[in-house]
This record gives C-alpha cells, sequence and structure tokens, in this order.
C-alpha cells in the first residue's frame, strides 16, 4: 500500500489534512522554487505545487505525494510575507476595506499519474484603523504569513466576508483535496479502495 506524503512543512497544512483520518507522513521540499512571472495566479500556484510534489516524488518514489502552494494578490500585486513590520502594515493598509484573491494550487502525483488544480477565493476586510492595524501586528501573527494576516488566527478579525473556499485561503481546500485523492486509492468515507 503507497502512503500519502504532505510535501510540506506547514503546520496549517498539516492540522487540515489530519482533518481526513487519512495517515500521511510529512516530507517537506527543499528545492528551490522557480517562479515564472508570465503566469498567471492561478498557473503560478499550481506551478510551484508541482515543483514541490515532484521534488518530493524523488526522494519517495513508491508514495502518493500532495504538494500546495498559496499567493496573495491584490490588484496586479503578489503579496508575499512581509519583511518586517513596516512592510506589514503597509500590506494592511492597502487591504483595508478592499477585496482581494487568495490562490491555493494543489498537485497530488506518484509514478503513474498527476492531478493538478487551483482554487481561487476573494476575501474581503473590513475599513482598518490605524489602531487595528498596530494592534494585529503586535500579535506577531502577520510575519509568517502571505498577504500579513492569517484569516484562521486573529486576522479573522479583519475579514469582513469571504466568496469560495475558507480552508484555501488557511492552505489546503480541503474537500476537493480529499476527493482527489480518492483517484490514488485513499478514502476520507473509511471505504476501501482497490489499488492496482
Amino acid at each position: 500500500m503507497k502512503h500519502l506524503i504532505l510535501a510540506s512543512s506547514s503546520p496549517r497544512r498539516y492540522e487540515l489534512l489530519s482533518l481526513t483520518l487519512l495517515p500521511f507522513e510529512t516530507y517537506p521540499s527543499t528545492l528551490e522554487e522557480k517562479m515564472d512571472p508570465n503566469l498567471s495566479p492561478s498557473q503560478l500556484v499550481e506551478s510551484l505545487a508541482e515543483q514541490k510534489a515532484s521534488d518530493v516524488l524523488t526522494y519517495k518514489p513508491n508514495d502518493v505525494i500532495l504538494g500546495a502552494d498559496t499567493i496573495v494578490v491584490y490588484g496586479n500585486k503578489r503579496l508575499g510575507k512581509p519583511q518586517n513590520e513596516q512592510e506589514a502594515a503597509e500590506t494592511l493598509r492597502m487591504l483595508s476595506g478592499q477585496t482581494h484573491d487568495v490562490y491555493t494550487g494543489v498537485c497530488i502525483m506518484d509514478q503513474e499519474k498527476k492531478r493538478l488544480f487551483s482554487v481561487k477565493t476573494s476575501v474581503a476586510f473590513y475599513p482598518l484603523s490605524e489602531e487595528t492595524i498596530r494592534w494585529y501586528i503586535s500579535t506577531g501573527e502577520p510575519f509568517d504569513k502571505a498577504g500579513s494576516y492569517g484569516i484562521q488566527g486573529s486576522g479573522s478579525l479583519l475579514v469582513e466576508k469571504i466568496h469560495g473556499d475558507y480552508f484555501s485561503v488557511v492552505g489546503l481546500p480541503l474537500s476537493k483535496v480529499a476527493r482527489t485523492l480518492s483517484d490514488f486509492g485513499f478514502s476520507f468515507t473509511g471505504s476501501v479502495i482497490k489499488t492496482e
């Protein structure tokens, strides 16, 4: 029986995948990712997820590998993790009272087949006062998050509404991942799926 391998060190993705109750291991990719500036956001996250999964498959050739990547986009600008408090504050001011998009790409693959997809979710922020921005930065939460916030933490207080998959914003579109894993012989419902 093949093992399921999560090609990520993200604690958020680990927690989400655990909700399927499927057994899995983590084996983070150490590949230096190549970002093609000509790709659309959805193509980019799929490419990055595929790079991670392909890298780990070279070390775990007999298993099923799950790679994922998430980016935050506002207008035509891709928002990464802030380098310092000033950058976090600038990002939060920019997103204040506005709607931005979060793209998560997923690649699930083994030696025989590959499934690649991405999910886009729109997130609307309330207007944020300077006091709110200072408070949120003081929590320390923005600094390891693309877009300078975490929707699953105190950053939830900044969000007015979302349109799409909440879990995709956290880092893994869980329902679609679980259903796609059935193509590889894994069933989150507990039924047995025969694999060749």
